[in-house]
């Protein structure tokens, strides 16, 4: 038996009988379970229950034995003194003749718990398939499975919300800041986004902003910032560019990354660094704030806008700097526009709206992802197979979530398809 398990029973009101006593023999009705607490302290809050002609209103906690209770300290800890009632798998009091050591009306549920029930949970939490209901989740999932994707969604946004507002401590409550730091590390996608969030550190926005007007001087500024300028290149831009640096340097007192944090293998030429860069030196020029222009913008349309810049002439043919290539088109694509919106724009939008109390502002994305294609990755990919297929962003995202922090972690009591799985 575990815990978790007696935690389900007890929140979901799944004790086989109604005609509960407590172990003193006195008659127990749950009038309700209370609240589940996913914090420190009792299980439940705010439960109510009849014990005898007394109703009473309190904290309920949850433990395999009653000798639990003292086993882990609650004797001796404040936060326990409203208990009233104490919901056990097992009175082990008979056995050590302790009962005066635990005061508190107790409930044993041993017999109380559906034998297929638990079943069906150890079938789900021992289940070493992609996700543990994978037989079931067709037949079961329908309109639970999408009532339960529009709660996903938000707790997705809430997840990323947290790092967004540890970051904005980080840099002292400055949202432009804090957005410019997010958005350059998605600029670095997978492979480079460590890298480009150190260039970002290195190089805060404040910075740039004095050069706003002048491209070459942002580019500069990054580039040599990123370690990608040095005296051996020969092309022309190449050079200004360091010429242009080394002066900033000495200026600004500034330090450079070491280059071999970039990283080539596996990425496509148009994901390589130098071209990342350039388009987000572009953006930087051609944009007003960017934290104004493109998390309070109202307009999905002119935000994508916003985002579709070039690279500067000088990559229309070169993937770096010393190798030329066929001369095309360096514009950052629509895929990409969509990874920064769902990655960075949309949860900066929710948790902005979420600190300023604007509910306009924070329902604002959750429109915004039902407008986007579905996300292509190796999760969507699996759900796919499974017969699940997104219809949009705010879908993909949802599975994305119940895939990491549910399926993976083996969450089936808190999911509500694992819920009508363990109780069918």
């Amino acid at each position: 038996m575990r815990e978790e398990f007696l935690s389900y029973i007890w929140e979901y009101k799944l004790l086989c009988s109604k005609s509960l006593t407590t172990t003193a023999g006195k008659e127990l009705e749950i009038i309700s379970p209370g609240i589940k607490n996913n914090n420190s302290g009792p299980d439940f809050l705010a439960a109510k229950v009849r014990i005898g002609n007394t109703i009473w209103a309190g904290n309920v906690e949850i433990h395999l034995k009653t000798s639990d209770w003292r086993h882990h300290g609650h004797h001796n800890d404040p936060a326990y003194s409203n208990i009233i009632l104490h919901v056990v798998f097992e009175d082990d009091t008979s056995v050590n003749k302790n009962k005066c050591l635990y005061p508190q009306p107790c409930l044993e549920i041993k017999e109380q718990i559906n034998k297929e029930y638990f079943k069906n949970f150890q079938a789900l939490i021992n289940n070493k398939a992609w996700i543990p209901c994978r037989s079931n989740i067709n037949e079961t999932g329908g309109v639970v499975l999408s009532s339960w994707l529009s709660r996903l969604l938000v707790e997705r946004l809430e997840s990323k919300s947290g790092e967004i507002l540890h970051f904005l401590k980080y840099f002292n409550g400055n949202w432009d800041e804090t957005f410019y730091y997010f958005l350059a590390k998605n600029f670095g996608f997978k492979k480079n986004k460590t890298a480009f969030g150190i260039l970002a550190q290195k190089t805060p926005y404040s910075l740039l902003w004095k050069h706003k007007d002048k491209l070459l001087q942002i580019e500069a500024l990054l580039f040599g910032q990123a370690g990608l300028l040095d005296e051996s290149l020969k092309e022309v831009y190449a050079k200004t560019l360091f010429n242009e640096y080394s002066f900033y340097k000495t200026k600004y007192a500034l330090q450079s990354l070491d280059k071999k944090l970039w990283k080539y293998a596996k990425l496509r030429p148009a994901n390589f660094p130098g071209l990342r860069i350039s388009q987000f030196a572009m953006l930087i020029f051609k944009s007003g704030k960017l934290f104004s222009e493109l998390v309070l913008n109202e307009n999905i349309e002119s935000i994508k806008e916003s985002l579709r810049v070039e690279c500067s002439p000088f990559w229309l043919d070169h993937y770096r700097f010393d190798k030329k290539s066929v001369r095309k088109s360096k514009a950052i694509g629509e895929e990409s526009i969509n990874n920064i919106l769902i990655n960075t724009i949309l949860p900066f939008m929710f948790v902005y709206g979420k600190e300023r109390m604007n509910t306009a502002l924070t329902e604002r994305p959750i429109e915004f992802l039902s407008k986007l294609p579905a996300e292509q990755n190796h999760i969507i990919n699996k759900w796919k197979s499974l017969g699940v297929k997104p219809s949009n962003a705010a879908d993909s995202q949802s599975l994305i979530e119940l895939k990491k922090n549910y399926c993976t972690a083996k969450k089936c009591l808190k999911c509500p398809i694992g819920h009508k799985i363990i109780s069918s």
